[in-house]
């Protein structure tokens, strides 16, 4: 289940002129019933809208006061987000006749014209204030509060994940929770302007909007939202072919196999994921057999050389939303790891029904844990997750019912066609057509099992490569087969360039003929795109060797500020 938790406002969305009705309830306690949670998210003060809505209790949270307040309704407690309004700020109102006024815990109101004249109250009094506008409603709170604020204590308080919650609204102040939802909606009658944000508008208006919704959620979990969803997209690279195309993982409801040689890029390339999957906020959890992967940000490291943890410490870690979980299985003989993840895995499907997390599960030389030759391996198979990464050597090397459950595989390494077709054969499915390609590092095969073709892709880096990478480009020494070479016009230099540090120092003292000779040839951006593979910089060079009008000392300045500006300057 991707979407646990439904955030939906209150006036406009489920109420119309205030009143819920009986079928919109019945829709809401249908949905509780699914083991779903529900949240309101409401503009109004709390006693105003208990007078109008007696059905508060189906909601584990109600945010009111446009995100300035907390309401727990099964403890009937009230919890301020923000401080109460300063008296001062409600007497210059008064004074200058605003009506009606409304003071709650944290929120004041008024009605539209009176904007002006709160404006000018909050500038006399050097407030730091601002004003949210509600259809005719003028709200006024402290400018780090709206229903964003708000839905995210919420979620905070119950264990829950933006990544898992749809929200649907249908005005101005809706803006702020639909944006941090997983998929926002609009119904029917919302203002343009939301519309144009929400991922989806519902035929209904209203409360029948929201019935709309949650039928379609009970029906299949929004499935026919997914294809609008790419922007949550977990990118893996781009084509070798075509460089703007990105190649990229769907969050939910993707398996991927990463196989390929040792030493050919599987773990940058997981990496990388890694480090995106933090980066959008979703929450994984790493099975790491062999020790490999320390210092996650936003991970915590479970497990040593001595014992692996146990499944109540994972279990504890994962109870954060914010907090991933890196399992290090090094303790554990090789007879020993398939049983300790048939023992975790429970416990974290039971996680993963409740409250959709966590998002990601990946398992390190899977091999080591789905061995084909493990007899119980099929009950141990993780199945309960929306995304899913396994990363191995061989294909046939890992159980035949865990191969099953991938969509997408990723060859690495010398042999990627070999790679694709001991899969197939080992799941009995059609080889797909397979680029005739020898990969370098940070180069893949894709493919997806619901396409005809694989593609050549150039693997998105992780940020730690990317940093080491640039050290060794700045300082280290590229092998004499990837360093540059000024030879001039007719061949007879050869001065070698095994990094950028060097190549800057050469490129000041080659003569103008040299220098101009490989600048017009476009040698300096081929040798950076093909050697460097650092396309950006290849395509600031190439801008610099097209432009005629620079003189070989511009074009030279030129180079070199785009290289020191991308890289560390090179020490003196």
């Amino acid at each position: 289940m991707r979407y646990v938790v439904l955030a939906c406002d209150y006036d406009g969305t489920l109420a119309s002129d205030s009143v819920v009705a009986p079928s919109t309830v019945a829709a809401l306690e249908q949905l509780r019933a699914s083991g779903r949670r529900l949240i309101l998210v409401t503009g109004r003060e709390l006693p105003d809208l208990q007078h109008d809505f007696d059905r508060v209790d189906l909601f584990d949270r109600v945010v009111a006061e446009n995100g300035a307040l907390l309401y727990r309704p099964a403890q009937d407690r009230q919890v301020p987000l923000a401080p109460p309004p300063s008296e001062a700020f409600v007497q210059a109102l008064r004074s200058r006749g605003v009506e009606p006024l409304g003071v709650g815990r944290t929120i004041v109101s008024t009605r539209r014209p009176n904007e002006s004249l709160v404006l000018d109250a909050i500038s006399e009094l050097g407030l730091e204030l601002q004003i949210i506008f509600n259809k005719g409603a003028v709200m006024v709170l402290p400018s780090t509060i709206s229903k964003c604020t708000g839905l995210l204590a919420a979620l905070r308080e119950l264990g829950l994940s933006t990544h898992n919650t749809v929200g649907v609204g249908d005005a101005e102040n809706d803006h702020a929770f639909l944006r941090a939802s997983e998929a926002a909606v609009a119904v029917a009658n919302a203002l343009p302007s939301l519309k144009e944000q929400a991922d989806w508008t519902t035929s209904g208006a209203r409360g029948a909007g929201v019935e709309e919704l949650i039928e379609c959620l009970l029906n299949d979990d929004l499935r026919m939202l997914e294809p609008r969803l790419t922007r949550h997209h977990i990118l893996l690279g781009t084509e070798a072919a075509r460089p703007n195309e990105r190649v990229a993982l769907r969050p939910y409801r993707t398996s991927l196999l990463v196989a390929g040689s040792v030493k050919a890029g599987k773990s940058s390339l997981t990496l990388g994921i890694l480090e995106r999957l933090t980066d959008a906020g979703y929450q994984y959890c790493l099975i790491d057999p062999e020790g490999d992967y320390e210092a996650m940000p936003g991970a915590v490291n479970l497990g040593s050389e001595r014992q692996p943890p146990t499944p109540d410490e994972v279990m504890h870690v994962l109870a954060r939303p914010d907090q991933s979980a890196v399992v290090s299985l090094l303790s554990l003989s090789g007879e020993n790891r398939p049983r300790y993840l048939a023992g975790l895995l429970p416990r974290l499907e039971q996680l993963r029904v409740a409250t959709g997390r966590p998002h990601w599960l990946l398992l390190d030389e899977a091999h080591h844990m789905l061995p084909a030759s493990w007899g119980p391996v099929d009950e141990g198979v993780p199945r309960a997750f929306g995304g899913l990464v396994m990363i191995t050597l061989r294909p046939r090397q890992i159980a035949r019912a865990a191969l099953e459950l991938v969509d997408t595989l990723c060859a690495v390494g010398d042999a990627p066609r070999a790679t694709i077709r001991e899969f197939c054969n080992r799941v009995g499915i059609p080889e797909p057509a397979v680029p005739d390609v020898e990969l370098d590092k940070g180069e893949a095969v894709v493919w997806a099992r619901d396409e005809a073709e694989a593609r050549h892709i150039h693997v998105e880096p992780s940020n730690g490569d990317r940093r080491r990478h640039r050290r060794k480009y700045a300082l280290g020494e590229l092998p004499p087969d990837r360093s540059f070479y000024f030879a001039g016009p007719d061949q007879r230099l050869r001065l070698r360039a095994y990094n950028l540090s060097v190549f800057l120092e050469l490129a000041e003292g080659v003569d103008d003929d040299t220098w101009v000779h490989h600048l017009r040839a476009g040698d300096y951006s081929r040798w950076v795109a093909t050697e460097l593979k650092d396309k950006k910089l290849a395509k600031r060079l190439a801008a610099i060797e097209t432009d005629s009008a620079l003189t070989p000392q511009d074009s030279r300045a030129q180079v070199r500020a785009a290289i020191e500006e991308r890289y560390a300057p090179p020490p003196e």
